[in-house]
Parts: structure tokens; C-alpha cells; sequence
């Protein structure tokens, strides 16, 4: 049996917080039948799925003091150059001599400086072959912390420009990064759209019973005065087993409370280009709009507000529940991209849970975000409320257009999966690099 291939990913960044990495290493390993280098910094546990696998080989670098930000800003541009500087000599090191020869180095971008220079650097001194994966831009997330004026930026644009187009080839999240990479950076990339692992799937009811009997202790208080929208849990004991905010069991069957809450979900990664202010004064708007129509309801029919179920009365509009994380009814993504042109990949995640989404409108959101199919897309926290307010009107039983969305999420999620869309359009682009390079 002749030698296998190898490859190495590097990841100037936490490593279990780079899910997309993560699916590259498995599938080179997996599908290429590829020896898996990773070298990236520690912190957030990787997936079990890339621990567990015998290809795969992490190198764990360390990071850069995180309270370094906290320095006066007349010693910033000092800190920063000695930051870039330690970073390229860990870099080189690892790279040169903690990892053997790949075939193919396969870089993340961003940050681009120094990670760019340092393993194009090295990748012609092992003979290796170079490929940048485009995430985003590192020059406009720089932006966003010191301003887009700053000559640091300018600077930073140049260097990742110079060496994104030394690369042997190049991947990208989006058409529209492939055009703008073509059009005014002269880099040809090959799209490879994020898609949900097979390990993302809708939640068996049993799963989330066993979650929410997890998390009745901290669910279960009062959240709120006015329990049409905010969250009481009279009569429900924190450690009944039996009985959650959502679900039930008798006897061997679980059961959804038709009362329950609609629980929304966003995660985030807190970053400038996220504003969670837009959930909060949103989740304020359903909460006083819904309050607003309770106190005229002399004035109203009472069937706007009330329905009819088999233990009595319950509001139309439902109380609302947000989670920071988990499994939920529907997704918000709050996500607005510093370049404009990347997708995120929270959005992919909850497609593949089969979870609709409300996601911040901007350039190419709907490449991944199709309106009325799989999901909704606003500009405001105004717009996201009215949206609350369509969707959930009815919950759980007749809120007709969530449950739409729900399938196109469904359909969406099942539709494509990481596997096969880098088995179509990554690892002929590798293979290929490679072969070329050994030529």
C-alpha cells in the first residue's frame, strides 16, 4: 500500500468555535482518505466526530493574553505589531517543524495577517500546495474595531490582497465573495456553500423532554408580570420529572403542552457585526403590542385574542421564550457580515434542526435565506416584532405560515448536506491543487 496523502489545515483561531474547519479535516480524512493535520489555538472543545478520528492530528498553539485589549490605546499599534509578530514565528514554527510535509496547506482567511503570509511562506519552502479558504474579509473586520480609515486597515487590505492571490487555488462561502474576488481582487474561487453534517437533525420529542427536565430549574420561575407574554410556571415543580414548561409525560407517552411557549433561538458568536439590541427591543414590541391589544379587548372581538382548547382559554398570541443557544420553534440570526459577503453558518446549523428563521436583511443573506420558503428577512426591530406577531398568531396549532416555513427549513436541511456539497466542489479543487503542485 503506497504512502497517504496529507494535508494541514491551520486555524489562527479557537478551533472548536471554527465549525467549518472541523467538516474540511473530516472530509479530507473521510473522503479523500487524506493524513489531517490542524493547527489551531485550544480553548472550545472540537466535535467528538474529529477527536475520535485516528487521520486526524491536532496542534494546539498558544493564544495570544485575551486582556491584552484592555491596554491604554497609545500602546495599541505597539501591542498589535508584537501580537503579529509572535504570531508569525508560532506560525513558522508549528508549520516547519511540529507538523510533517503536507501535500496541501489549507489556511482559513480571516484573519489574514500574519496567517497568509506565514503559510504561503512556508508552503514554498515544504513544497506544498497553498489553498485559501475565504470566509470573509480580514480587512473589513479590522474595520470594524479601529475604523475603516485607519492606515492599518489600508495596510492590512494590501497584504491580504498580495497574498490571497499567491494561493494554488481558493475557496469561498458565497457567489457573491466569488465575484468579488474575481471581478476586483483577480482571484478565481470555487464556491463550497456551508451545509449542515449529518450530525444536525430535528429533535425527537423524547430529546426534548429529557433537555427541558434538564433545564426546568431554570426555566421555571416567574420571568414577568403579565403571564399572556412573559414566563409563569404556577403549578409546575422544578423537579418533576413529568412536567416542563413545554412538555408532559403520562405514562410512557410525551406529550407538547399545547400552553407551552414558543421558544425562539439565537446563537451568536458576539462580534460587531452582530446587534443584539434588535431581539431585545423586538421581544419589548411583541410584549407591549400583544399587552396593547389585551387592554382593548372590550373593544375588539374576543376571538382575535382567545381560542378555544380542551382545558379551557388560551391567549392567540403566545408567551415567547428566548434561548441564547439550543433547539427552539423558530431561529433569529442577527448576523450582518463586515464584508457584506459571507453567509452565516448559525443559519445552516438550524436549516439542518429543520428551523426556520428571521435573519437581518443584507446583500446575499438570500443565497441561504429564501423569504416565504424556509424563512423571513427584516431591517428593524419594528419589522422582526411584526413578524413575531405573524408567526406565532395561533401557536402551536394554527400558526399556518410557521409551520410552512418549518417544512421549507425541513426541505432545505435535507436537501444538501457538507458531504456532498464538498465531495462536488471542494475535493475536486484539492485534488487537483495537489496533483498540480507535484507536478
Amino acid at each position: 500500500m503506497g504512502k497517504r496523502g496529507r494535508a494541514c489545515l491551520v486555524v489562527l483561531g479557537d478551533l472548536g468555535r471554527s465549525p467549518r474547519m472541523q467538516y474540511h479535516a473530516l472530509s479530507l480524512a473521510r473522503q479523500a482518505s487524506l493524513e489531517v493535520d490542524i493547527v489551531a489555538y485550544g480553548g472550545s472543545e472540537p466535535h467528538p466526530a474529529v477527536i475520535e478520528n485516528e487521520s486526524i492530528h491536532i496542534h494546539t498553539m498558544i493564544q495570544w493574553p485575551k486582556n491584552s485589549h484592555s491596554l491604554l490605546k497609545i500602546l495599541y499599534p505597539l501591542m498589535l505589531l508584537l501580537k503579529t509578530i509572535i504570531q508569525f514565528i508560532m506560525l513558522i514554527w508549528f508549520l516547519c517543524f511540529k507538523v510533517p510535509p503536507p501535500d496541501a496547506f489549507i489556511v482559513q482567511n480571516p484573519p489574514s495577517v500574519p496567517t497568509l503570509v506565514a503559510v504561503k511562506w512556508v508552503s514554498s519552502l515544504r513544497k506544498s500546495a497553498f489553498i485559501v479558504d475565504w470566509h470573509n474579509f480580514g480587512y473589513t473586520l479590522l474595520g470594524l474595531s479601529v475604523g475603516r480609515s485607519s492606515p492599518f486597515v489600508s495596510i492590512y487590505h494590501c497584504l491580504e490582497k498580495r497574498y490571497g492571490q499567491m494561493a494554488n487555488g481558493s475557496l469561498c462561502v458565497t457567489r457573491a465573495m466569488q465575484h468579488e474576488l474575481a471581478q476586483k481582487w483577480g482571484i478565481k474561487a470555487t464556491v463550497l456553500y456551508d451545509q449542515p453534517p449529518e450530525f444536525f437533525c430535528p429533535t425527537l420529542l423524547q430529546e426534548k423532554h429529557k433537555l427541558f427536565c434538564r433545564l426546568n430549574r431554570d426555566l421555571c420561575h416567574p420571568l414577568g408580570v403579565r403571564d399572556c407574554v412573559t414566563i409563569t410556571t404556577t403549578g409546575i415543580g422544578s423537579d418533576d420529572q413529568n412536567e416542563t414548561l413545554f412538555t408532559t409525560q403520562v405514562g410512557s407517552d410525551i406529550l407538547l403542552k399545547p400552553s407551552r411557549p414558543a421558544l425562539v433561538v439565537s446563537s451568536t458568536s458576539w462580534t460587531p457585526d452582530e446587534d443584539f439590541g434588535i431581539l431585545l427591543e423586538a421581544a419589548v414590541m411583541y410584549d407591549r403590542r400583544v399587552a396593547a391589544l389585551l387592554d382593548e379587548n372590550d373593544s375588539i372581538d374576543e376571538g382575535v385574542l382567545w381560542k378555544e382548547i380542551s382545558r379551557g382559554k388560551q391567549y392567540l398570541y403566545p408567551r415567547l421564550l428566548f434561548i441564547i443557544t439550543g433547539s427552539a420553534d423558530l431561529g433569529v440570526c442577527l448576523h450582518t457580515s463586515s464584508s457584506g459577503l459571507d453567509l452565516p453558518m448559525k443559519v445552516v446549523d438550524m436549516f439542518g434542526c429543520g428551523l426556520p428563521v428571521c435573519a437581518v436583511s443584507y446583500s446575499c443573506i438570500e443565497e441561504l435565506v429564501k423569504v416565504e420558503k424556509n424563512g423571513l428577512l427584516f431591517s428593524s426591530s419594528s419589522e422582526l416584532a411584526d413578524e413575531l406577531l405573524m408567526l406565532f398568531r395561533g401557536f402551536p396549532d394554527e400558526c399556518d405560515t410557521l409551520k410552512s416555513l418549518e417544512n421549507g427549513a425541513l426541505e432545505t436541511g435535507s436537501s444538501a448536506r457538507w458531504a456532498t456539497e464538498w465531495e462536488e466542489h471542494a475535493k475536486p479543487l484539492i485534488s487537483e491543487v495537489i496533483s498540480r503542485n507535484l507536478k
